[in-house]
């Protein structure tokens, strides 16, 4: 769980990529040798204030860090999985050092410039690095939610992010979609299939 030796390693993970609104984000992490944290254990399993408990204590001890996202335009450009990569290499072309090694979670991924890579599948729950990606990407991405909220208050994006819930889909449904939702997705059910 940690860097192998002295090649420093950086776990990358996205959020968002299963949202109708809002763009997509990405994280990229190199954490110290032997770093651990109880909460870090199992992150689908983590409330709102344990993700963000950890948030702090990842931002203060990583060895580097580096959060970015693609932009709502650009996953209707490229389709959600581009813009997901493009995401991550955006958060890795950020970190404050250059990582020897990257670990994607994930089976799909585009090689990044003179740096290796290896994808795992359910990586989040077998490598802290990816973990720890994975926190900084959706806290990152809900706090943005959040503050979207306030200037579309009608889909609930404070409590659902943007993600495909009936509340979210019935204010869609009502109001029509906003600046912010992916022309590219499906934001309704085919009225026939009911």
């Amino acid at each position: 769980m940690g860097p192998k030796n002295d090649c420093l390693e950086a776990g990358c993970d996205e959020a968002g990529r299963g949202c109708l609104a809002g763009p997509v984000y990405a994280a990229a992490v190199i954490l110290p040798p032997n770093f651990s944290h109880p909460l870090l254990n199992d992150s689908k399993q983590m409330s709102k204030a344990q993700r963000n408990l950890l948030r702090t204590v990842i931002e203060e001890q990583a060895v580097a860090w580096a959060v970015a996202f693609a932009e709502v335009a650009e996953i209707d450009r490229l389709n959600i999985l581009n813009a997901s990569i493009l995401s991550m290499h955006r958060a890795i072309a950020l970190l404050s050092i250059k990582p020897a090694h990257l670990i994607i979670d994930g089976n799909r991924f585009t090689p990044y410039p003179g740096i290796p890579h290896t994808c795992f599948v359910k990586g989040d729950s077998r490598f802290a690095s990816i973990a720890a990606a994975s926190v900084l990407a959706k806290t990152h991405r809900d706090a943005y939610m959040e503050q979207q909220a306030l200037a579309f208050p009608h889909y609930g994006w404070d409590t659902n992010f943007g993600y495909p819930t009936q509340t979210h889909r019935d204010a869609i449904a009502q109001w029509g979609p906003s600046p912010l939702h992916r022309k590219s997705f499906k934001l309704l059910p085919d009225p026939q299939l009911f």
